[in-house]
C-alpha cells in the first residue's frame, strides 16, 4: 500500500464523524503515546525489562501500524503529502548520508 493510499483511507474513516480529525497538539499527543507502546514492546522483546506476567503481549507490528495511521491523521490534518515527504527524506539520506555508513 502507498503512503497516498493509506492517508485516503484514513481521512474516509475519519471523514465519518462529526467531528473530524483533533486538533494537532492532541494528535501528537497520540502520536507520542503509540511510539511509547512501541518503545515498551521492543524493551519487553529485546531490553532487560520482562513483561509482567498479567500484560498482555501486544505485536511490534500493531504498534506500529497503530503510529502509522495517528501519523496519518496528523498528517492529513495539515494537508501533507506523506510521499511526497518520504522521498524529499530518502532525497536527503542518498545524498547527505551515501558515504555516511560501512556499506556491504
Amino acid at each position: 500500500m502507498s503512503l497516498d493510499t493509506m492517508q485516503r483511507q484514513t481521512h474516509e474513516w475519519v471523514n465519518q464523524f462529526a467531528d473530524g480529525y483533533w486538533p494537532p497538539m492532541v494528535m501528537l499527543a497520540r502520536l507520542t503515546e503509540e511510539l511509547g507502546e512501541l518503545a515498551r514492546e521492543v524493551n519487553h522483546r529485546y531490553g532487560p525489562k520482562q513483561k509482567k506476567a498479567t500484560e498482555a503481549d501486544n505485536e511490534i507490528a500493531d504498534e506500529m501500524g497503530d503510529i502509522l495511521f495517528t501519523l496519518s491523521c496528523l498528517a492529513n490534518s495539515e494537508g501533507i503529502d506523506l510521499d511526497a515527504a518520504f522521498q524529499k527524506t530518502m532525497a536527503k539520506v542518498y545524498g547527505r548520508d551515501n558515504n555516511r555508513f560501512a556499506k556491504k
